[in-house]
């Protein structure tokens, strides 16, 4: 069975449910805000394309002036590659016989494609796999707070950088980090730091990456850093708000729902259960926020069911009625559907295939 997807001109009233939508005025807003802001400091921006997954929404980053896009695993840079896309960063340490051996091949295939490593580990299985005659750029990943990958100190930055200077098939192009929300001050103290020691090395780090949405628009705090990556801010959604980020107006994903059952007076059921809307609680005690009903709360999901409730409201919504819910976390929304439906004023403007949907090797 053909799932039903709207055609060019349907209005949103009569696209079915659940699905996430996306208004392209927002959208369009929200790329150019973000290219405006960093070009104005003199940083290059690298989007990363987890949050969407769609080669035509990362053709309008670049056409917005993005150097390059920022990937997650090699099967998600594929799909790119394959689109057109030919400088990659891809933000993951790759380990495995077969991963590396497609991660080879990219490399072969495009213009420009940068990995990063952590461990000695990582940089064995690369300098292992690629060769002089076409070498693999890699940076060295950073924890600079995020605790999560990376080396935890510059003088561990700095012997790993000589390894994998010292590999014949690598290039050491620098350093990378994911730092934690408003660690500005801790990542360019770590960059300074880690450039110096190099300097003293006699080696170069011409590529200093910071990245992350949530502290977007303090990129300008760590002057060291040559670029910033970030993918939330392309649709920004309930976690960005809260964060000082963007307002409600800069949202442009929301996911159409359809009251399917009132139990009670004070619970309502909606189609879109956890399989169309994200269980990322990112600190929320409930599971997304929608129009109109601020006192509503999604109080649980099920694989099909969104359970509401509705006690603190005073207008509720009705068996059949559509409504308006944004996610905590839209990235995750993304990899839920094999499409995603694009409006301009209510009125459907495109279908867009989720290319990398389900790339998680």
């Amino acid at each position: 069975m053909t799932y039903p997807w709207p055609v060019q001109g349907t209005p949103l009233a009569q696209v079915a449910t659940p699905m996430p939508v996306i208004d392209e005025d927002r959208l369009a807003a929200n790329i150019l805000r973000a290219q405006d802001y960093l070009s104005g400091h003199g940083k290059s921006f690298r989007p990363h394309i987890k949050t969407h997954k769609i080669p035509a929404i990362a053709r309008q980053q670049v056409e917005a002036g993005a150097i390059g896009i920022n990937c997650q695993k090699v099967t998600e840079a594929e799909v790119f590659a394959e689109a057109g896309f030919d400088d990659i960063l891809i933000t993951y340490n790759i380990m495995g016989a077969e991963k590396l051996a497609r991660l080879k091949a990219l490399n072969a295939a495009i213009g420009k494609l940068c990995v990063v490593a952590d461990s000695a580990h990582t940089v064995a299985g690369l300098a292992a796999t690629f060769e002089a005659s076409r070498p693999l750029c890699v940076l060295v990943e950073c924890d600079t707070g995020g605790k999560r990958c990376g080396v935890q100190t510059p003088e561990a930055a700095v012997a790993l950088a000589e390894m994998i200077a010292a590999a014949p098939g690598l290039t050491f192009k620098g350093i990378l980090t994911y730092p934690a929300p408003g660690g500005a001050e801790k990542v360019e103290d770590f960059i300074v730091r880690t450039m110096a020691l190099l300097a003293e090395k006699g080696m170069d780090c011409p590529v200093r990456s910071s990245g992350g949405s949530p502290d977007f628009f303090s990129a300008h705090l760590v002057p060291s850093a040559t670029e910033h990556r970030a993918g939330t801010y392309v649709y920004n959604d309930r976690s960005m708000v809260r964060a000082g980020h963007c307002t409600v107006d800069d949202l442009a994903m929301c996911v159409l729902a359809t009251v399917v059952s009132r139990p009670t007076p004070d619970r309502a059921v909606l189609d879109a259960g956890s399989k169309a809307l994200t269980s990322d609680l990112l600190g929320f005690s409930d599971y997304g926020l929608i129009e109109g009903y601020d006192a509503a709360r999604i109080i649980s999901l099920s694989e099909e069911h969104a359970v509401v409730d509705l006690s603190a409201c005073d207008m509720k919504p009705e068996i059949g009625d559509v409504v308006k819910v944004t996610p905590n976390h839209t990235c995750v929304v993304s990899n839920l559907f094999d499409r995603m439906v694009f409006h301009r004023g209510g009125i459907v403007t495109r279908v867009e295939d989720v290319a990398a949907r389900g790339t998680v090797w």
